[in-house]
């Protein structure tokens, strides 16, 4: 019903198919709606097959129906634009149609994947009559690309490992990243056999691992960890969420910085970069390893102090946060999202909203295997985040959670009006009536308009939304007698309703606050 969540389904449900899905809209205003969804997948990678209605040219401007300017309306947010021609019949216009639909298919799917649009004006009449049908032309040719790999000459490793050789504290840090189960199996050979250090976010879907760093948000907001500082960084994937990752690297910056990423735009998040290595992660660090064994047998012990200085803050930081929460009986944000992402079923997948909810998750962390997740963090908007949920939903068997806060939920809950709603999907919605981030945030926290203008303070709830849905809908309400247990006691319940269901969880965002900056305080100051 509303192309702006139309277009986050169908990246939930590229996300999950890895192939482009098709959004069709009709001409004018529409086509705009799709560019919040069309920005998110081209930073994020995933492909999509936008195909617009329009009119001929020479309608444009001339105060008819449903007529802007189309040409190029994605801007840069694409990575290409075909317009068809108006007229069809020409063996020319045939011939054109088919490359240019065949050309904007295979750019989708080259790496970086990634949205196409392709413009199509449409002439009256726009209706067949009861005599004209439509079927598949025979003459449609699918055009193939090779796919090809790329790979490091031998006179270019030799410089990696002059380098590497040459480093005594290595430091790995993932970004945004689907899991990969080789490629996941490869860090931990690294990790294990030749003692360096790994950091992902919760995004980056490698955290379940006891050996790779996932407390790096708190271990490195404070100022007596200069020790950690790499002498080479190592990084893959796309966006950190950690700022705290960010300023220490960009503090201390290492002597090295190799980027690895089949991606050749220059990417310097840390304003350190020296070596771009445009390949597949999985062929780099599958070769690294190989040329180690070959090179540097016996040579790892002068690297396991720097990862055990690692590790140790990890434990250190892990146990103090775990001990803050034990003691915390009543339902906060903290103390919910803490909840569910230990009681999440095993093979779930879940998906977070941005603001507060995906910084909570990287600082509280996922222990259990089998969790995929997923966010938004091509833009980082809070747009979409529902719908985007629904489409991977929609296309795939497993379990899928969303967890969201209110702001996001009521901005995106278009997306929940569909006449069939996947029954495979839950959401745990936190409701603290407004923008809570923006307290947690140093700047915004002190302005004297942050309740009005910030935050945007709101009295609504879901009941009414899941009740026009149809879906199952639970509350714990914001009062003195909700607590921990309350979430414990109404949690099997809903996991196990065999219908889409939402969980509304109504916190107080002043005891927020106070809660997220007395657990960052309790761990700074151990």
């Amino acid at each position: 019903m509303d192309e702006r969540s139309a277009a986050f389904i169908a990246l939930g449900m590229a996300q999950q198919g890895k192939k482009p899905v098709a959004l069709i809209c009709t001409s004018g205003s529409a086509a705009y709606n799709y560019a919040p969804a069309i920005a998110e997948a081209f930073f994020q990678q995933v492909p999509l097959l936008v195909l617009t209605a329009d009119r001929p040219k020479e309608w444009i401007h001339q105060n008819d129906g449903q007529t802007i300017y189309q040409t190029e309306i994605y801007g840069r947010h694409v990575k290409g634009f075909w317009e068809l021609p108006a007229d069809y019949t020409h063996p020319d216009s045939v011939w054109f149609i088919n490359r240019s639909v065949n050309e904007a298919l295979l750019s989708a799917q080259d790496f970086p994947k990634g949205p196409v649009h392709i413009n199509i004006p449409i002439r009256e009449p726009f209706y067949p009559t009861e005599e004209e049908s439509f079927s598949p032309s025979a003459n449609i040719r699918v055009i193939e690309r090779a796919k090809t790999e790329n790979s490091i000459i031998s006179e270019e490793w030799k410089n990696i490992l002059i380098e590497w050789e040459g480093s005594k504290k290595i430091l790995i840090a993932v970004g945004q990243s689907e899991y990969n189960e080789n490629l996941y199996q490869l860090l931990l050979n690294l990790s294990e056999k030749f003692s360096i250090p790994i950091i992902g976010d919760v995004i980056s879907n490698i955290q379940s691992d006891e050996l790779f760093i996932s407390k790096q948000d708190l271990i490195l907001s404070e100022n007596n960890v200069k020790h950690l500082a790499p002498d080479l960084l190592i990084t893959m994937g796309k966006s950190f969420i950690s700022k705290n990752l960010k300023k220490f690297i960009k503090n201390n910056p290492p002597q090295k910085h190799w980027c690895v990423s089949e991606d050749s735009h220059l990417i310097d998040t840390f304003q350190s970069l020296t070596r771009q290595l445009n390949v597949a992660p999985e062929y780099f660090f599958e070769k690294l390893i190989k040329e180690l064994n070959d090179s540097q047998e016996g040579k790892f012990e002068m690297y396991k102090t720097y990862k055990g200085s690692w590790l140790q803050e990890e434990q250190a930081k892990s146990t103090l946060s775990e001990n803050f929460i034990k003691i915390l009986t009543s339902l906060n944000d903290i103390t919910a999202i803490n909840f569910v992402l230990r009681n999440l079923p095993v093979g779930s997948q879940l998906h977070l909203a941005n603001s507060m909810t995906v910084r909570y998750a990287n600082m509280l962390g996922i222990e259990q295997e089998g969790i995929e997740v997923f966010c938004n963090r091509g833009t980082s908007g809070i747009d979409g985040c529902v719908s985007t949920a629904i489409g991977a939903a929609l296309s795939t068997m497993r379990p899928v959670y969303l967890i969201v806060g209110d702001v996001a939920f009521f901005y995106d809950r278009n997306g929940l009006l569909m006449e069939e709603l996947p029954q495979n999907l839950k959401i745990i919605l936190l409701n603290n009536q407004g923008g809570t981030i923006f307290r947690m945030i140093d700047g915004p926290a002190s302005q004297p308009e942050l309740q009005k203008y910030f935050e945007t303070r709101h009295h609504f709830n879901a009941r009414r939304t899941a009740e026009d849905s149809t879906i199952n809908y639970f509350v714990l309400p914001n009062l003195p007698e909700t607590s921990l247990t309350s979430l414990e006691n109404v949690w099997g319940s809903f996991v196990n309703a065999n219908t889409v269901s939402i969980l509304e969880i109504q916190t107080d965002p002043i005891v927020n606050e106070k809660t997220y900056r007395d657990l960052k305080a309790f761990v700074s100051k151990q």
